[in-house]
Formats: structure tokens, C-alpha cells, sequence
């Protein structure tokens, strides 16, 4: 446990960072608050799969710090999985394109 905290991530690439995937999320969350048609202009097949990462990709990232704290049971193991972060850059790549196209 030694050597995690919100600005030093178990790994040392800034994309991995809590704090970086915190930014990120927040950004993220904001953007689909402020433009919710970005996700609304998809056909229902694609949305809801999309979704459902997008939830648990920001949910991740925002209980990832509180986890650091905790060390240990099945939420710190999901917070801090490799799929959970490219799932949430994975959304704010779909998010980012969206956004940029319509």
C-alpha cells in the first residue's frame, strides 16, 4: 500500500494517475450535463451498452481516490483494474468524437 496516494498512482504514467482519471471523469460528467444530446443522437442498440462503461468508467475513477484510503475488498480491486480505466478513457474518447461530429 505504500506509495499510493491521490497524486502518485501504483503505476508511474500520468494517464493513471487518480488524479488525472478524477479530472477527466469530472470533465466528462460535466460535458454530458451541459450537452446530454451528444449521447441522446445514438439509436438505443448503441446507448445503453455505452452507458453502462460510461457509468461504471466514471464511477470508477471517482471512487478510485476513496479506495486508496481503504486498501483493500472488492470495490479497491475494481477501482484500480486496467479495464476500468480504458474503459473510461474509452467514453471520453466515444464522448469526445460525438461531441466533435454533431
Amino acid at each position: 500500500m505504500r506509495g499510493r496516494t491521490l497524486f502518485a498512482g501504483p503505476r508511474p504514467g500520468l494517464l493513471e494517475q487518480p488524479l488525472t482519471l478524477l479530472l477527466l471523469a469530472a470533465g466528462i460528467a460535466i460535458w454530458l450535463l451541459l450537452r446530454p444530446e451528444t449521447l441522446q443522437a445514438l439509436p438505443p442498440a448503441w446507448r445503453w451498452p455505452l452507458v453502462g462503461i460510461g457509468a461504471w468508467g466514471l464511477g470508477a475513477a471517482f471512487v478510485r481516490p476513496l479506495t486508496l484510503e481503504v486498501g483493500e475488498g472488492w470495490l479497491w480491486r475494481q477501482a484500480g483494474a486496467r479495464w476500468s480505466r480504458l474503459a473510461l478513457w474509452g467514453f471520453a474518447l466515444v464522448v469526445a468524437g460525438l461531441g466533435v461530429r454533431g
